[in-house]
């Protein structure tokens, strides 16, 4: 352990350092810049919180809200607590930039630290580095996409260390049900109590609070730990079922309240503002809208040119319902289903053109040079070791004694396949396969271990 302290130590403190480097250089201004946009509206509308004026645009603001309307288009938390830094030290998002470089450098190379240390094998002993947690770890706090999201105004940095919170906390619940007695070490292993059922709920809020998608993913998440509660039990089907219900259903029905309970209040304040029901942000219908309009034919585009605005393509007669963001997004959701439905065939293929967009790894002249570096440095040079690390992983599937930890690594593979398959089926963005690419990357880390034993150097 004092091994894995020290070498853990060391790239905290790096990656802690990279982040504040970025946050000076991106400094005091909130400019447009590459894949960031959004910072310009949470920093404007954090502003506008603190003049006293609501959740409010004093112009007319994407999509098209109409000036001094309310929007919920934008996280609620990210924005308070964005409001919060500039109440305190003034607008001024380097503050901002640099809270989020300590918090993000520090808890996402650890997150992943941790989930590693639980997903594969370790050496014998603590005394000896856990090298596929270590490497995981160095590669998140060098990782050139969340190093520059980290000094960037939007919720990536507080998302991704979210789900990787959530994922954290699934493995806590099951792994003293699936891991023998006792550990490593020989010390008995202790059952998850009931705090960590909280947790999971917070952990979930929190998440959902910053990208409202995520809740796609906690149906599988259910499901995978009903599943790994069956696998424990012996006896017949309906035996099982009923065994595993027993044990978890006090468990998710407290997660459930807690996520319940939080969420709540900010849906009955939408529907003060709106008349209508809002779970927490009116974003999926333009999305979907968006993604799905025939303007693409059967190919997708990221970025639509400037000559084609998004908004140009509401239709006219749905405009005016700007002045209502909730009732707007209704409807756009409605036409974006038209779409799918009047032509399921290009739907499918339109769907299938997102996905080299989504992993899109290569150059592009559409790119500048740092952004071609920054995507070919990161996501380029992590694929093939994170394609061979779920070969590794998938190896294990073979082997009876490795079961217990085939489990573990396959909460990870659910959320990157579910994650991945909502953006690729509505919107693919570079930025929203980032939460993919940090569980990808506790892949990649065993993948160079493997490597670095082999070739004797580890």
């Amino acid at each position: 352990m004092p091994h894995n302290r020290r070498w853990l130590t060391a790239i905290l403190v790096v990656s802690v350092a990279l982040r504040l480097v970025t946050s000076v250089v991106l400094g005091d201004l909130v400019e447009i810049l590459p894949g960031i946009f959004d910072q310009i509206s949470y920093h404007t509308l954090a502003i506008r919180l603190l003049g006293g004026h609501g959740f409010t645009f004093d112009h007319q603001w994407w999509p098209i809200t109409a000036a001094g309307t309310p929007t919920a288009h934008w996280s609620y938390l990210y924005t308070l607590w964005l409001t919060a830094v500039y109440a305190v030290f003034g607008p001024h998002p380097l503050a901002a930039r640099i809270f989020q470089a300590l918090t993000a450098g520090w808890l996402m190379p650890y997150m992943v630290y941790r989930i590693s240390r639980r997903v594969w094998p370790g050496p014998k002993s603590l005394d000896q580095p856990h090298w596929p947690a270590l490497i995981a770890a160095a590669w998140t706090a060098g990782y050139g996409y969340f190093i520059y999201y980290s000094a960037a105004l939007m919720t990536e940095s507080f998302f991704i260390t979210g789900v990787l919170w959530v994922l954290d906390c699934s493995l806590r619940l099951v792994d003293s049900r699936l891991a023998p007695p006792v550990d490593s070490a020989g010390k008995p292993r202790v059952a998850a109590g009931r705090w960590v059922w909280v947790e999971l709920g917070l952990a979930v809020t929190f998440a959902t609070y910053l990208r409202q998608v995520f809740l796609l993913f906690v149906p599988a998440l259910v499901a995978w730990l009903v599943a790994a509660e069956l696998a424990r039990t012996a006896g017949g089907w309906s035996s099982r079922v009923r065994t595993a219900w027993h044990n978890l259903a006090g468990g998710l029905l407290l997660s459930g309240i807690v996520t319940v309970a939080l969420i709540a209040p900010t849906t009955a304040f939408n529907y003060s503002e709106f008349g209508r029901f809002v779970l927490l942000n009116t974003n999926a219908g333009y999305a979907f809208f968006w993604a799905n309009h025939p303007i693409y034919g059967d190919h997708f585009v990221a970025i639509l040119p400037d000559n084609i605005p998004y908004t140009d393509l509401i239709p006219p007669e749905l405009r005016p319902l700007g002045v209502n963001e909730a009732a707007l997004e209704s409807a756009l959701m409605q036409r974006g289903i038209g779409f799918v439905i009047d032509d399921p065939a290009r739907y499918v293929r339109l769907s299938l053109s997102r996905i080299p967009v989504y992993f899109m790894f290569w150059p592009s002249s559409d790119s500048g040079l740092i952004s071609n570096l920054t995507r070919v440095g990161s996501f380029g040079l992590a694929l093939p070791f994170m394609l061979i690390g779920l070969g590794l992983w998938l190896e294990n599937i073979r082997r009876p004694e490795q079961h217990v930890w085939v489990w573990r690594g396959s909460v990870l593979v659910l959320f990157m396949v579910v994650y991945s398959s909502i953006h690729i089926l509505s919107w693919a963005l570079t930025r929203y396969r980032l939460p993919v690419d940090a569980v990808g990357l506790i892949f990649a880390g065993q993948a160079v271990a493997v490597l670095g034993r082999r070739l004797h150097l580890l």
